[in-house]
């Protein structure tokens, strides 16, 4: 039997061996990134409501007078850019007079990007880009991180990632142009553009958490072995181990049984990543973002389409332009507008169809829908393409995730971005008193949103 009376680091050390292999096993496994549990351990109470942000972006700005509608209030008619919402228009809410007033380094777009989510300036840097300024990555968190972050500091709404980033033709290049999605300043996110490889990040540690639950159940037998053989200060702290092992079993069997119901959703094989698949990307990384929230992998995400200054050509469309150059041309150009009014739509679309996957997919557990407790953000670096104008910024929420009044058009008079920022953020109840350059915020969250 060990001599209570050696030194404590002495009777570690016993301990270790007498636990054997498996015991030096267990901080690694009980460690590994499978099993970030979704509560406390023992099964700490569930939050009254689940609530869920999805960030949606395209790039280049919209063509106003397709995509606004004239009236403010519940009568409001959809125009052409987004009539694809119209199933969903009780869900709707459009926010028109929302502007990036960030100012600094960079040119519009960089500053559109990279100020977007984060409401703050971009640091100094050497990333040049149009006629303006060179800059950096942004100062500041963006608020879907601010979110995750929020969450994940509370046993009862941590998941096991936080926060997950989808793209669908994302350039591999890091720069300013395309990350918009900040864990603090100077840190920048990528986006997951290959559904595959979303797909191994999503479900590839399935076959391990069953070995581990196999296991932890091995890891058991020993800690009763080795109890009799002991001091009682190291069973003291064998008994906190075998506290902790039953209760990650625990979790591992029951987030097991939830995600049952959640089944990863089947990829169509051999899908390249690139312009003439974009379609078929897109609606991959969904059904990967939907499946996600079922299995309440995160409770935050980003879908981001190509970047600022994307030139994604929508040949499916029967559009052969890129479409950044194409948002450079004149209004005067009617047939240019048309096109990019499609183009639009077509993002529009793609908006509705994911709003329609979180409606027809059950909250576990409940009676009611994703979308039910979802809310949706479409939204853009520009207000325009021609004129680089961060004005106007489009603004569409789609679902039902916060209290806001949804059904509606409103028009605000030039308002600070920041201020809805700072709304998304009080919908989750993180309080915040301003978000990014504080300056914006003084006037408080937007007015009428609830």
């Amino acid at each position: 039997m060990i001599n209570a009376s050696r030194p404590r680091r002495h009777s570690r050390r016993q301990f270790l061996r007498d636990l054997g292999a498996r015991a030096a096993l267990l901080p690694f496994i009980l460690n590994l990134p499978s099993l970030a549990f979704a509560g406390e351990p023992g099964g700490a109470g569930k939050p009254r409501r689940k609530q869920r942000l999805v960030v949606m972006f395209s790039p280049n700005g919209v063509v106003p007078g397709t995509f606004w509608p004239d009236a403010v209030g519940k009568e409001f008619t959809f125009k052409e850019s987004l009539r694809p919402l119209e199933e969903f228009r009780a869900r709707t809410l459009m926010l028109h007079g929302v502007c990036n007033k960030i100012k600094g380094d960079g040119d519009g777009h960089m500053r559109g990007m990279g100020c977007l989510l984060t409401g703050i300036e971009l640091f100094p840097g050497n990333i040049q880009g149009g006629s303006d300024t060179p800059a950096g990555w942004s100062r500041g968190i963006s608020i879907d991180q601010e979110i995750a972050k929020f969450l994940q500091a509370e046993p009862a709404t941590r998941t096991r990632f936080g926060s997950l980033e989808f793209g669908v033709q994302v350039s591999e290049r890091a720069d300013t142009w395309t990350r918009m999605s900040y864990a603090g300043p100077n840190q920048p996110l990528a986006p997951i553009s290959n559904p595959y490889q979303m797909f191994a990040k999503l479900y590839g540690e399935q076959k391990d958490r069953a070995a581990l639950i196999s296991v932890l159940d091995d890891l058991q037998g020993d800690f009763k072995k080795v109890g009799g053989q002991v001091s009682a200060e190291d069973r003291a702290l064998l008994d906190q181990h075998a506290t902790f092992v039953r209760a990650a079993e625990k979790e591992l069997k029951d987030s097991g049984s939830t995600r049952q119901t959640a089944q990863p959703p089947t990829l169509e094989a051999g899908v390249r990543e690139d312009n003439e698949h974009m379609p078929k990307t897109s609606r991959m990384q969904i059904e990967l973002l939907v499946a996600s929230m079922q299995a309440d992998f995160a409770r935050v995400a980003t879908l981001q389409y190509t970047q600022s200054v994307g030139q994604a050509k929508m040949t499916w469309l029967g559009i052969n332009e890129a479409h950044h150059t194409l948002s450079h041309e004149p209004d005067a150009k009617q047939d240019v507008q048309d096109q990019l009014t499609k183009i639009n739509t077509w993002f529009c679309g793609e908006l509705a169809y994911l709003v329609k996957r979180l409606a027809e997919t059950p909250e576990p557990g409940t009676k009611q829908s994703l979308l039910d407790n979802t809310q949706v953000v479409w939204t853009n670096e520009l207000g325009k393409g021609n004129s680089h104008t961060r004005d106007d910024i489009p603004f569409v929420l789609v679902g039902n995730g916060l209290d806001f009044k949804m059904g509606r058009s409103l028009k605000y008079e030039k308002v600070p971005h920041n201020r809805l920022l700072m709304s998304l953020a009080h919908g989750f109840g993180h309080h915040l008193g301003s978000f990014g350059n504080a300056d914006h915020c003084k006037d408080g969250v937007l007015p009428d949103l609830v």
